[in-house]
């Protein structure tokens, strides 16, 4: 079965959004990558950076081990640009 991979926008930033929710968290790119792995969840911390630049797909599985870790919900990691900034 293949992995369904979740193309990232300019107006859906969802690496900037995993990014800022992971840093008011206080949780460190290392730290969230290896609870991924401990899950069983496929990343290095190489692919969470370039996931949070925009500039990596991340498979739908990533995202919601993400979700989970992060005790957020799919609605602020999906959340639109903020137009003001």
């Amino acid at each position: 079965m293949m992995e369904q991979k979740i193309k990232q926008d300019s107006y859906i930033p969802i690496g900037e959004n995993i990014r800022r929710i992971r840093k008011s968290k206080g949780i460190g790119q290392t730290e969230l990558v290896r609870r991924l792995q401990l899950q069983g969840i496929e990343m290095t911390r190489e692919t969470l950076v370039k996931i949070e630049r925009g500039i990596q797909h991340l498979q739908a599985q990533q995202l919601q081990g993400i979700r989970d870790i992060l005790e957020t919900s799919y609605d602020d990691l999906l959340a639109p640009k903020n137009e003001e900034e």
